[in-house]
């Protein structure tokens, strides 16, 4: 191989440079320098390069965020710095009891000057820097060990992988918190629920669960943030060369690191409640997750005369918020059946007031949850919204528990179809195998008519209702067969509707392979899965036929998705209804007119909306959802690029700063007009 001129060596230093500078000032400014396509270009300059002179790449070249090959397994190592948890006050007379215990520590008495943050409920790093490049990121563990993760810490676009400015400490330890935006936690769980996976239950346990991947790319799709809040320059001077904490947050700042902007310097305990009470109703307006406030002594000195505990700092505390929490009591508890098959037990409640929403419904998850409870029918409970968002039961108070009540147990048949239900032993989850189950066969209707899939204007979740009553309808395939005659006979449903929506079926035979992959709800094959597989396997048959170790070759495509798909293809009653698909003539292959397939109307297409307030119909992520399939983008915050603010009832700040900016408010019914539906939900 020939060597690199210092010409071409020049411009890949120049190349990194360029980009390493765009990335931190879109992921950590929010200042965009230049635009993606130019980013793009610079990048696949780099990567070509790279490609022909493998020897020019260094460990902070933009090209090494992810990894090609996932972790066999992560390496338990010391970590240089302990990584301290913090005490906890739950009330501000706690807090005063613990400023009173450090004093009493000290010969004199002074006047506390306190850094006041938000605590971001995410998962604890510690990283490394040698001579400005990331070396090492590793989890907190136990606080004196941890897991080296490093290549997972380099897909976190807010984390340097070079330190900026100059006169850079040789070495750099740098501590903070990864966590997950909430709106790439609803996401995440949108995805999960599409695919028959169990949501994750709140962010922070989302944002520990996927720094744990042993495969890079997967961390990378889950697009995590970081926040630093801690710097280190050991060396012979000490390991802290400044003064104030509110210093060294400059420092990283300077250094490139995204830094929470709430902080603030406060003087006294009350300056810490106004802080504190303030960030308690204002933090649901932050696009992610906070449950407290971390309060630190801001001389660095004065923290280094108290030192440490066992396990903690004595100079600083977390004031936690209280989980908010509310008892009621169980109605009646209803058995789902999913598209899967799989039976969900849900808790009916009686009505109750909770995080600003009614929540009279609560999932039970699975079997096991139930034994884990011992809950029984009329049981008093405790309710609490799982990362302010799913709600959920926490508790049985038994001792309220009225005299003779049975316990809930699981079905032993489906309350859809009366057949015996199984529980595999590798599984939590209760399933009904009956694969003409009313339930299945509806929830699979409606996955395949939806947007994102088969498209079929007009199939609405009613509709399937009364379809699947009829005997005529018992698969997907059994739709294609459908005449007006058929159904002119159903509710709500003259003649000229009904040959409305056997166009719409038979039109939808033509959708892009991609989407009818899709469509046919194979586990963890979510659109964006369905399009990369379509791509790689352009015919049903080629895809039917690989063997799981050819399908976790595709990129971004592992062995838990790889098994899930090939197992869903040697079922019988799958490949029956394959057969049948092709039958009736519906595509389940990829042909060059799919590139110019329409797409579902996008009337939205690039508008930014914001939502504040509680709209009268639909959820935060209904109408989220609502807004995105019509091509538009939900922000968590108002800006000059905003284009509208949808407002329901009592909206927060983002309304009046909407009106400053004079961006325009809608209600929902003009949000419904403008994605071209009716007002009236």
């Amino acid at each position: 191989m020939s060597q690199p001129s210092s010409q071409l060596q020049d411009q890949t230093r120049k190349l990194r440079q360029q980009l390493q500078e765009a990335a931190h000032a879109y992921y950590v400014l929010d200042a965009p320098i230049m635009e993606d396509e130019v980013y793009d270009r610079l990048y696949r300059d780099l990567q070509a390069i790279e490609q022909d002179y493998p020897h020019l790449i260094t460990p902070d070249s933009p090209t090494q965020r992810v990894g090609d090959k996932p972790a066999a397994q992560f390496t338990s190592v010391r970590h240089t710095i302990p990584l301290y948890s913090l005490d906890n006050a739950f009330t501000l007379e706690e807090f005063a009891r613990w400023q009173e215990r450090w004093q009493t520590r000290l010969e004199e008495r002074i006047t506390p000057e306190y850094i006041c943050e938000l605590k971001i409920d995410g998962s604890a790093l510690a990283l490394t820097y040698e001579d400005g490049v990331l070396v090492r990121g590793v989890t907190r563990g136990d606080g004196e060990t941890g897991e080296e993760i490093t290549p997972n810490v380099k897909t976190i676009r807010s984390i340097p992988l070079r330190l900026q400015g100059e006169k850079i400490p040789p070495r750099v330890e740098v501590r903070g918190e990864a966590f997950l935006p909430l709106e790439t936690f609803e996401r995440l769980n949108r995805e999960r629920q599409e695919n028959q996976d169990p949501p994750f239950a709140n962010p922070r346990n989302a944002a520990a669960g996927t720094l744990r991947q042993l495969d890079p790319q997967i961390v990378a799709q889950r697009q995590l943030q970081f926040f630093a809040y801690t710097l280190y320059c050991p060396s012979d001077e000490g390991d802290r060369p400044f003064k104030t904490h509110q210093e060294a947050l400059q420092r990283l700042q300077d250094l490139g690191f995204w830094v929470n902007p709430h902080r603030q310097r406060v003087q006294s305990l009350q300056e810490v409640q106004a802080y504190y009470e303030q960030w308690e109703q204002q933090r649901r307006e932050l696009p992610y997750l906070t449950d407290g406030v971390v309060v630190k002594l801001n001389d660095i000195p004065l923290q280094e005369r108290l030192g440490f505990t066992q396990k903690a700092p004595r100079w600083a505390i977390a004031l936690k918020y209280p989980a908010e929490e509310v008892p009621t009591t169980v109605e009646s508890v209803s058995f789902q059946v999913g598209r899967t098959g799989a039976v969900t037990p849900v808790a009916n409640l009686k009505p109750v007031q909770l995080a600003g929403t009614t929540v009279s419904r609560a999932s039970l998850h699975n079997g096991d949850r139930l034994r884990e409870l011992d809950l029984h029918y009329g049981d008093t409970v405790v309710v609490r919204k799982a990362g302010e968002i799913i709600p959920e039961v926490v508790r049985v108070l038994p001792k309220l528990r009225p005299e003779g009540a049975e316990a809930v147990k699981m079905p032993n048949h489906c309350p859809e179809c009366q057949e015996p239900l199984i529980k595999p032993q590798d599984e939590a989850v209760t399933r009904c195998i009956n694969r003409s189950c009313p339930a299945i066969l509806r929830g699979a209707l409606k996955h395949w008519g939806s947007r994102g899939a088969l498209d079929i204007d007009g199939l609405g979740e009613k509709l399937i209702s009364q379809l699947c009553d009829r005997p005529f309808l018992n698969s997907l395939a059994d739709l294609y067969r459908l005449r007006a005659e058929d159904l002119s006979h159903l509710e709500r449903l003259g003649h000229k509707s009904a040959t409305k929506l056997i166009k719409s079926i038979q039109n939808s035979k033509s959708q892009p392979w991609s989407r009818v992959l899709y469509g046919l709800g194979i586990p963890h094959v979510g659109a964006v899965n369905a399009q990369t597989l379509a791509q790689a396997f352009p015919t049903v048959e080629a895809l039917a036929q690989a063997s799981p170790e050819e399908i976790a070759q595709i990129k971004g495509i592992g062995p838990e998705i790889a098994g899930a798909i090939a197992h869903w293809f040697q079922l019988k009653a799958h490949q029956d209804l394959i057969e049948q698909l092709q039958a009736v003539g519906v595509s389940l292959q990829r042909h060059p007119e799919a590139e110019t397939v329409p797409e579902s109307p996008q009337p939205l297409a690039g508008q930014t909306f914001v939502l504040t307030g509680t709209l009268p119909n639909l959820t935060r992520t209904q109408a989220k959802t609502l807004i995105e399939e019509a091509g538009g983008k939900v922000t968590s915050s108002v800006s000059s690029k905003t284009n509208y603010v949808v407002v329901g009832e009592n909206p927060g700040s983002k309304q009046a700063k909407a009106e400053a900016l004079a961006i325009p408010q809608l209600s929902e019914a003009q949000l419904r007009e403008l994605v071209g539906l009716s007002p009236q939900a």
